[in-house]
Order: structure tokens, then C-alpha cells, then sequence
């Protein structure tokens, strides 16, 4: 069973990704070390003790019967209890009952969650972001009429840009909103892969769909989006009629089982006297892509800390069938009978790649989370220069963050079930479920590829490249100290992280050189390598940091232990990912004619 690595959290928030120093200068507002230890402690308890029980419920799958999805057994009841603790609520606007905490605790707690089970907290997940975009760019009274709900979890919310012709490419999107006169629109379309989109947790649904109005432009400079309620709000606030829409079907997928993923129909005249589900803009005419992408950015982030998360539950799952699984009789192996399979070396090698992997992954992750709070911090004093600064980094973390640690997801649970070995092929231990629901991740919210796109075309270029020279140039100075330290506990990681280093500059030099000289497709041909080499080499970098700090402790001589295995025996692979980004485009190109045949 699942239990969240509280004290390990607390530490890469703390002494990674720069907690502890935000609280020191004051950051933070008042938030204090003791309420960031007891927040960490509860969301811990909450996801160990009530979500992680009732989590292998969610492989029954979510049964839709007219027009109504059930979800899992307990899972409406542990919502229910999920927004009566303010989870919901975390991140929210006190103004409107939220609790107005940073997003690094938000991701820490989100980990524990999703580790818990992904396919329940998708759902707060997607509210959370409705909740910052209608924060962000909602009129004064559609916060009045829909915030408070929204903030406590009482009132879900969804995201709606798939639809059957326009994936990543929302160029063809054809949902169309029809002014109404008094300030409402119709909406009318289909959307599918809506998470969430019906279920029995709350008593209203607030999807938010992007769709066109009559005269906008093509493209994506001509979408709006809106705010479309299942249920009306009256101007009391209590529910009203229901709007015309419902789901239509819900998908029968790999994994995350229990989160109804759905397809919605809107506007059909299936309710209501007048064809069209009633609507209203959020921001202004033909943004709505703008608006939607404040919802998806820190989604990203937390798709991310999904990955982490998932990756941690296969840890420790595959850890304790290690300890508990005999076979044969490891070298050195002095006991009676079969030794325990986790003192075969092979296992041993998994199981470091596992806790290297997830580890570097959520460092990175929460360094992101540390970027968008000193960016509101900074937007908040009315510190341009600062606040550039850190909104840049937020910039280029953010699809390293949900690319890399969504990737190293799938890679720790498929791990986790080899170790399992056929007990992992079979449904039962749990293994297999962690491995199918993790698939998702690379996937939704702009697939990896498109993250390593963003990355490459948007991100680098940042201040004429200075932006990622200075990152860079941080994760050196933190090189060096082990350098300093370079005793023989910390083996070779100082020199290999020397080497990665060179290895990230040397790619990154030659991503900008080709965007300088518009070889648009050279640079993008390396785009997913370069990708997995900038969080490899930052995420050794950050294990490092991490072991060069004393508490005290055992944990200290764990973590050393940790960043020697990972820059030793995984550091390497940055060698091999340099060339694919700086000698790999034309033999990728010239291999198209492999696969016409």
C-alpha cells in the first residue's frame, strides 16, 4: 500500500527547489515552516490513509446509463471528504474561500494525490485550472456567480478543446457560440476526451469550450472561450434548469479507469425549449486560446508531478516485492535458502534507476512550481526585472517538467513491473494498473513531442538565449561545489556532471544557432533528444544539490549515495543524446524512405 514519502517531499521542496529560502525572506507572506510541515503531514495522512484504500476501486471503470456517469464505490464519499478538508481550495483566492497557499505546496500535495490514485484527483485537477482561468480572466460577476463553488470543490469544472477533427491542431476546431443579444451565448459541437465531463461528485459541472464565433478569423486567432454550465445558476445562486448539453459516451481506455473521460454534446436541443447551450465569454472575443493556455500551463506542470507521482507508488510497490520475493542465491548471499531478489545485483540496478529517475523527475517538477511563485511574488511588488526573471524560468521548466517526468512515469512503472516479473503481467499485484495509467500522461495536456517543439521554438530563444545560458550557468556553480567536495563517497559525479554539462551547452548552442539561421527543421529534428537531455542532466544536477546538503541524518549518506548511482551509471546516456540532437537531423530525414515501403 502506498504511503506518501512526506519527509522526502518536504526535503526537495525545502533544500531543492528553494522553499526554505522563500520562507526566509518572506515570500511567502506568513506562511510559516511549522504550517508547511503540517499542510505536507495532512495531505500525506489524506492520500496514505482515505484515497490510496479506495483506489484499486477505480479499475470497476465509471458506467454511463442515461446520460449519468457512476462513479467508483467510495469515491463520491471521499470527494466528498476530499473538499470538506479545503483541498480543493489550496491555491484558490481568499477573496473567494480559497487559502491563497503557493503552488509548490500545491504540486507536493498533488503528488501524494495522484500517487494515491491518478484517476481520481483528475478531477480536481481540471478544476483547479478552471478555477485560475475564470480567476485570471473572468468578469467581475461571473466570479461573484461561480468562484466561491468552484474554490471549494462543491462545483467541478472541465477543459474542452478536443473535438473528433482537431487534436493538437486547433485550427480546424468548428464548435460554434451564437450571441444570444443580452450578453449570453448558444453554444453549439462536440468535444471529446473531456476528463470528467459527467459524474456524480458535485451538483454542477462548469465546462469551459472553446468555440467560434460567427465573424472571427480562421485559425486559432479565432477562437473564444466560455464558461457553459450543466446546470443554469440563478441569480441567487441556486441552480436553475439544466443547459442543453450531455454526455454522450465515455471511453473505454488503457488506464486511469476510474476518471470518465467523456464525449460531450452540446447544443442538440435534447433540453431546453431553444437549441444551444447557454454560454458566457470569458476574457475577450477570439483570446479564448490565451485564456485556455493559463489553465494548461500549470496543468502541464501538474501532468508532470503526475508522472512523479506514479513513478514514486511503482517504487515503492516494486521495492517491497523486492524485499519480500525469493529467488536463487545472490552473490554473497549467506542466509538460508533463497535470498531475498533484491540482493541481485540486476534488481538492485532497477531499483537505483527508479529512485534516481523519480527523484531527479520531482526535483525538477517543484524547481517549476518555485518559478511561478517567485513570479507572482515579484509581479506583486511591482518588480518588472524580477519578475521576468523568474517568469522565464517558469517558461523553460514547464514542458521539461511535464515531458521529462511524465516520460520517466512510464519508464519507473514499466521497471516496476519487470521486477514483479510475471506476477507484474498479472492484474492483481497492481503493477500492471500503475504502468497503464501512467501511459496517458506523455500524451494529454500537448503531447511530449509538442512539449520538446515548445521548448526548442519558444523557450531557448528566451532574451536572445540568455535566459537558458544563466540556467545553465546556476547548475554549473552547484558542479562545482561538489567539485569541492569531492570525496570518495561522491566517486566520479563531479566529473560526470562536468561532462553532461558540456554535453546540454554544446546541444543548446547548436538548437539556437540553427533557429538563428532558420534551419527550422534541423532544430526540430533534435528537439525530443535535446529534451530528454536537458532534464537528465538538470535532474542529476539536482540530486547533487540535494547531496550536498547535511542534515545529520542517515539520509544524508542515502541521498550521496543516490546521486553517485545516477551520475555514474545513467549520466552517460547524455554523451548519445548530444549527437542524436547535433548529428542526428539528416540521417532522420533520409529515413523517411524507410518507411514509405
Amino acid at each position: 500500500m502506498y504511503r506518501a514519502p512526506v519527509e522526502d517531499i518536504a526535503f526537495t521542496l525545502k533544500h531543492i527547489a528553494g522553499l526554505q529560502a522563500a520562507l526566509d525572506n518572506g515570500a511567502l507572506g506568513d506562511l510559516s515552516d511549522d504550517l508547511v510541515d503540517a499542510i505536507l503531514t495532512e495531505a500525506g495522512r489524506f492520500a496514505s490513509e482515505e484515497i490510496a484504500p479506495l483506489g484499486a476501486n477505480g479499475e470497476a471503470g465509471t458506467p454511463l446509463k442515461d446520460g449519468q456517469v457512476t462513479t467508483p464505490d467510495g469515491w463520491r464519499d471521499l470527494y466528498r471528504n476530499w473538499i470538506d478538508g479545503g483541498w480543493n481550495g489550496l491555491t484558490g483566492a481568499p477573496d473567494f474561500g480559497g487559502q491563497g497557499l503557493p503552488t509548490m505546496l500545491s504540486a507536493a500535495a498533488n503528488e501524494m494525490w495522484n500517487a494515491s490514485s491518478m484517476a481520481f484527483s483528475l478531477c480536481s485537477l481540471l478544476t483547479m485550472g478552471a478555477v485560475e482561468a475564470v480567476e485570471k480572466h473572468g468578469s467581475d460577476e461571473m466570479k461573484e456567480k461561480y468562484l466561491a463553488k468552484m474554490i471549494s470543490g462543491e462545483w467541478s469544472g472541465t477543459m474542452n478543446l478536443t473535438e473528433p477533427q482537431a487534436g493538437s491542431d486547433l485550427n480546424a476546431l468548428k464548435s460554434r457560440a451564437e450571441p444570444n443579444g443580452d450578453g449570453s451565448y448558444r453554444i453549439f459541437g462536440q468535444k471529446i476526451f473531456i476528463t470528467y465531463g459527467e459524474h456524480d461528485f458535485t451538483d454542477n459541472i462548469l465546462h469551459l469550450v472553446l468555440a467560434r464565433l460567427p465573424d472571427a478569423p480562421a485559425g486559432t486567432r479565432g477562437i473564444s472561450l466560455f464558461l457553459v454550465p450543466k446546470f443554469l445558476v440563478n441569480d441567487d445562486g441556486s441552480l436553475g434548469g439544466r443547459n442543453d448539453l450531455f454526455c454522450n459516451g465515455v471511453e473505454h481506455k488503457l488506464g486511469i479507469h476510474g476518471s470518465p473521460t467523456c464525449t460531450m454534446i452540446y447544443g442538440d436541443g435534447k433540453f431546453g425549449d431553444t437549441p444551444g447551450a447557454i454560454g458566457w465569454l470569458i476574457g475577450e472575443e477570439n483570446k479564448g486560446l490565451a485564456c485556455m493556455f493559463t489553465m494548461m500551463n500549470n496543468a502541464r506542470l501538474i501532468v508532470g508531478i503526475q508522472g512523479v507521482a506514479v513513478a514514486d507508488a511503482a517504487c515503492q510497490k516494486a521495492l517491497a516485492y523486492a524485499n519480500d520475493r525469493t529467488q536463487g542465491r545472490a552473490p554473497g548471499w549467506t542466509g538460508e535458502g533463497m535470498s531475498p531478489i533484491i540482493e541481485h545485483p540486476d534488481i538492485q540496478r532497477s531499483l537505483l534507476t527508479m529512485k534516481a529517475m523519480t527523484q531527479a523527475s520531482r526535483s525538477i517538477a517543484y524547481c517549476c512550481a518555485h518559478a511561478i511563485d517567485m513570479t507572482d511574488h515579484a509581479e506583486a511588488q511591482g518588480d518588472e526585472t524580477a519578475a521576468r526573471h523568474w517568469r522565464e524560468r517558469a517558461n523553460l521548466l514547464t514542458p521539461i517538467a511535464k515531458a521529462f517526468s511524465s516520460d520517466i512515469g512510464v519508464d519507473v512503472a514499466s521497471l516496476g513491473v519487470q521486477i514483479h516479473g510475471g506476477m507484474g503481467f498479472i492484474e492483481e499485484t497492481g503493477a500492471a494498473a500503475l504502468l497503464r495509467d501512467a501511459r496517458i500522461a506523455p500524451i494529454y495536456e500537448g503531447t511530449n513531442g509538442i512539449q520538446a517543439i515548445d521548448l526548442v521554438m519558444r523557450k531557448l530563444p528566451q532574451s536572445g538565449g540568455e535566459h537558458v545560458a544563466g540556467y545553465i550557468g546556476e547548475l554549473r556553480d552547484i558542479a562545482a561545489e561538489v567539485s569541492k567536495r569531492n570525496t570518495a563517497e561522491f566517486g566520479a559525479t563531479a566529473a560526470k556532471l562536468d561532462a553532461a554539462l558540456a554535453d546540454l551547452e554544446e546541444a543548446t548552442a547548436w538548437q539556437l544557432q540553427a533557429l538563428e539561421k532558420g534551419e527550422i527543421g534541423q532544430a526540430l529534428s533534435g528537439a525530443t533528444p535535446y529534451q530528454r537531455l536537458f532534464g537528465l542532466t538538470a535532474g542529476a544536477v539536482y540530486l547533487a544539490k540535494g547531496a550536498l546538503v547535511e542534515t545529520g541524518d542517515a539520509a544524508d549518506e542515502g541521498r550521496i549515495a543516490l546521486c553517485r548511482f545516477c551520475a555514474e551509471n545513467l549520466l552517460g546516456e547524455a554523451a548519445a543524446l548530444r549527437e542524436a540532437v547535433t548529428m542526428g537531423a539528416d540521417s532522420l530525414m533520409a529515413g523517411r524512405k524507410a518507411l514509405a515501403s
